[in-house]
């Protein structure tokens, strides 16, 4: 992933070999969890709605740049290049797509409009041009060269032109997007509080309907722009720092900065992917098992999953898709 290739520095050997299995490790976890998202929706039919496409397209993106950020030691030449681009093009695109689940969101809740669907070729070409670009733009004063005494991350940032095309290219789009999640994710949850507010007050207390699943979801949305920050802060903190100081790197920085970017995509998965409409088509694939089989897994949970209607369902987005 594009922050692993800056932070090797002065590091020793040990410390580098620290980073190496922080990085294959939580690489791993990110590539199972958004791995599992994809294979969800491959085997689901009925998750196959444009929302969900979406949440699709994040976790193909993270799974991506999750396999070419675990890869090991690429050999100098054609593979070490492809590495440095791969990693640097899908990491882009992951955050990209989330900026298009919160303009989806905006656009249904906010502003009422039902042709969302008919924008996903824009969207494509929103993600995967933009990515293309900033690739390619990043490419400008960089040194593409294999790191040895470590051997596992090519195209490292060397000199005070590489560092500031790497803000520009990667931290610069990144940032925007959390801005721009968060004030969008703050526009849908609070037409959607209001709205449930004068529900409430125009209904019977006899007949009112429980707003707290509701709620829960305008809550889940919430986090949504936190996981950008959570984690690319330290991995922000540490570009900061390398330009202050670039013959000094801060070790217990540089970990965290390798190991919460590297879980972005565990992250999203838990959050995009595992709403309560990927719960519900397990469970009801659990149904199909043995009976002997289904006392491995809790009852509760399997009845709650068949009860509850997705984030999205639930708030009749889905159905105007």
């Amino acid at each position: 992933m594009a922050t692993v290739k800056a932070v090797m520095g002065n590091l020793t050997v040990a410390e580098r070999q620290v980073l190496t299995a922080v990085n294959s490790g939580a690489s791993s976890l990110s590539f199972v969890g958004s791995g599992f998202i994809v294979l969800c929706y491959l085997l689901f039919k009925e998750l196959r709605k444009f929302s969900f496409k979406l949440v699709f397209y994040l976790a193909l993106s993270d799974m991506c740049c999750s396999f070419f950020s675990i890869i090991g030691d690429p050999s100098k030449g054609f593979f070490c290049y492809a590495q440095g681009y791969t990693t640097h093009f899908f990491c882009l695109a992951s955050f990209l797509w989330t900026t298009t689940i919160a303009f989806t969101l905006h656009r249904t809740v906010v502003r009422h409009k039902t042709d969302v669907e008919d924008l996903e070729p824009m969207f494509h070409l929103y993600v995967w041009g933009t990515s293309g670009v900033m690739t390619v733009i990043r490419s400008i004063a960089n040194n593409h060269e294999h790191l040895s005494l470590l051997g596992t991350w090519c195209w490292a940032q060397t000199g005070h032109t590489g560092k500031v095309v790497h803000f520009i290219t990667f931290y610069a789009p990144l940032w925007g997007a959390i801005l721009f999640n968060g004030v969008t994710y703050f526009q849908v949850i609070r037409m959607l509080n209001n709205a449930t507010r004068m529900a409430v007050g125009m209904s019977e207390r006899s007949y009112q309907p429980d707003p707290r699943s509701d709620m829960k979801a305008l809550n889940r949305w919430g986090y949504y722009p936190l996981i950008l920050i959570g984690s690319w802060f330290f991995g922000t903190i540490n570009r900061i720092h390398d330009v202050i100081e670039p013959g000094h790197k801060i070790f217990w920085l540089s970990v965290l900065d390798v190991g919460m970017a590297q879980l972005m995509g565990l992250f999203n998965s838990i959050a995009y992917g595992l709403n309560s409409s990927v719960r519900r088509a397990i469970y009801e694939r659990l149904d199909l098992l043995p009976e002997w089989s289904q006392g491995w897994f809790p009852k509760s949970s399997r009845s709650r999953g068949q009860q509850q209607d997705s984030e999205l369902v639930s708030l009749k987005i889905q159905d105007q898709q």
